[in-house]
């Protein structure tokens, strides 16, 4: 009998290792997913509600912020947020959560520390944050391959 349970232990454990390795077996190379971005971005940039920032960060206003200043990168900042692959995959949001997060702004990908500092309280934009301003190389996590772009919405509820 306790053969029997380690062998099912043994099975499930395997299943569950290869379900854990799915998202970065199905995740497209470094090379593919840099030039998917690319193209996403050159595209996405010809919109005229896009603006594109001297780093290549492209952000869309979705509402103007009510408040008077903006953060610095050196400001604890709390928000709702929803970040999302090329294809509209959700890899991560606050809202699913059901709470908004608080962080200090430096302590985040490149692409939310400039983005974030461009709004206000109130203020709702959309990133396309190209891969060398989120996670480059390296990816994060097993749902963010490596080099790959990502959309974030985040709206900024307050500076703390």
């Amino acid at each position: 009998m306790q053969k029997i349970h380690i062998k099912l232990l043994s099975a499930l454990f395997a299943i569950l290792m290869a379900l854990s390795l799915l998202p970065i077996a199905n995740a497209g190379t470094s090379e593919e997913n840099k030039a998917a971005g690319e193209k996403f971005l050159a595209e996405n940039g010809k919109k005229p509600t896009v603006k594109t920032t001297a780093s290549g960060l492209q952000y869309e206003v979705l509402t103007a912020g009510t408040g008077k200043a903006s953060p610095a990168a050196t400001d604890k900042v709390t928000v709702h947020y929803k970040g999302t692959s090329l294809d509209g995959k959700e890899f991560d949001s606050s809202y699913s959560r059901g709470e908004p997060t608080s962080f200090p702004l430096n302590a985040v990908i490149p692409g939310w520390t400039e983005g974030v500092q461009l709004m206000t309280e109130g203020a709702k934009y959309k990133f396309y944050i190209p891969s060398a301003l989120a996670y480059g190389e390296n990816g994060a996590g097993g749902k963010i391959g490596p080099n790959e772009a990502l959309i974030f919405e985040v709206e900024l509820i307050k500076i703390n």
